[in-house]
């Protein structure tokens, strides 16, 4: 029933993925593309964490936990760069 459970989860991620993918080519202006470039970040980390449970090891988790900081980094420095113009100032 588990496994049942978490194929389904990954199929729905893997959705969320693709809509994320969408908004992030279609979006009206930068700040859309932004927003959905960190939610398609939340989700990669998702998947990544529901792989990890699928094939039962841990060697995952380390990657999601990369995947966070960078993601986490990387909306930060293009926050910054549409507030200001420049990231490092």
């Amino acid at each position: 029933m588990m496994t049942i459970a978490l194929y389904i989860t990954l199929a729905l991620v893997g959705v969320a993925v693709l809509l994320n993918v969408y908004r992030l080519v279609q979006g009206p202006d930068a700040p859309d593309r932004i927003l959905a470039l960190d939610t398609l970040y939340i989700n990669g980390i998702a998947l990544v964490i529901l792989l990890d449970l699928v094939l039962g090891t841990r060697l995952y988790l380390e990657v999601a936990l990369l995947m966070a900081v960078m993601g986490f980094v990387g909306t930060v420095a293009m926050a910054k760069y549409l507030k200001r113009g420049s990231v490092i100032e």
